[in-house]
């Protein structure tokens, strides 16, 4: 799991996560759901600079979880 803080709270990518649990590749994942390798990467990695949400509904039906599964956002507790 890949941990980005911003300013108003925190993003927590976990699609590395759910491949290795599911045990596949990357590559099977971008041949299945025709998305780009650098798309993926950016997914796994939390380089985005904004979210597709086609990507993430087809990544959604493929491996039969929901987004938040995927990403996550925890916004900062407010005082």
């Amino acid at each position: 799991m890949i941990k980005l803080e911003i300013e108003k709270g925190i993003y927590l990518f976990k699609l590395e996560d759910i491949l290795k649990k599911k045990n596949i590749s990357i590559n099977k994942l971008m041949r299945s759901t025709n998305t780009d390798f650098k798309v993926l990467k950016r997914i796994m990695t939390g380089e985005l600079v904004r979210f597709d949400i086609f990507v993430l509904a087809r990544l959604c039906d493929y491996l039969n979880c929901t987004i938040t599964d995927i990403v996550e956002y925890i916004p900062n507790k407010r005082k």
